[in-house]
């Protein structure tokens, strides 16, 4: 882990595991820099275009040796990054966004990339304290739909919540708060250009962040359960905002 921070992003690198994962990241336009597999997923992994990269293979405890973990799909891909879309790029595309605070858990960053990407979102806007989405975690939950969805960092919190307003967007805090709306009662103003928030699990969205949405937005909830893990909330909110869609 630490070789990894200490690495990966500051070489522009990060890992893909899985072959579909490895797939869907040459399909996005990632540019390979080598591919390991246990030698016994070599044919599994032959019709792969690696772009020149080399296959490394070897035999399962060489893998676990060179990684530090049980490899269990087998496969593993080092690529090269591309560079990420600025705030500004990605508000001008995206019609619907999620934007998430200080969420730095790697499987919650991913299962709110792939619900999101399935639910109709056009982007995700990641405060400075965000886990990274290209995390070897991250990617693998997301089912690598991390590479499908434009993501921005905002460079300052909760000042960047401005410009996503100024770009014309309803900025909507998910909360459990009870007098907050509820989201299904948003009006379709509000849904038609809109960015929902929605913070780290347990701690929630900070009250600076709260200060700064438009509304306050809740899923109803019933015997006594106060709330949803972040990216199940997410997946609920998403599915909601898109429901009136033609």
């Amino acid at each position: 882990m630490a070789l990894r921070t200490r690495f990966e992003p500051p070489h522009g690198l990060f890992i893909a595991e899985g072959v579909r994962v490895v797939e869907r990241a040459l399909r996005a336009g990632y540019r390979m820099r080598s591919l390991l597999v246990e030698a016994k997923r070599v044919p599994q992994v032959a019709a792969i275009d690696t772009g020149g990269a080399p296959l490394l293979a070897a035999e399962a405890d060489v893998l676990e040796s060179v990684t530090g973990f049980h490899v269990h799909r087998g496969v593993l891909a080092s690529f090269h990054r591309a560079p990420t879309s600025g705030l500004g790029e990605l508000l001008a595309a995206a019609r619907r966004l999620v934007v998430l605070e200080d969420v730095n858990n790697h499987t919650n960053i991913g299962a709110v990339f792939r619900g999101a990407a399935g639910l109709g979102i056009d982007g995700v806007v990641l405060s400075p304290t965000c886990a990274d989405p290209l995390y070897r975690r991250s990617i693998r939950v997301s089912m690598g739909e991390v590479f499908a969805l434009p993501y921005a960092f905002a460079p300052v919190w909760p000042d960047g919540l401005d410009e996503v307003r100024a770009a014309g967007f309803t900025v909507a805090a998910l909360t459990p708060a009870p007098d907050a709306v509820p989201i299904q009662e948003l009006g379709p103003a509000r849904r038609a250009r809109v960015a929902l928030l929605l913070g780290a699990e347990g701690p929630g969205l900070s009250p600076a962040a709260v200060a700064a949405s438009d509304v306050r937005v809740r899923i109803p909830m019933r015997r006594g359960v106060d709330s949803l893990n972040v990216a199940a909330a997410a997946a609920v909110a998403c599915w909601e905002l898109g429901r009136l869609d033609p």
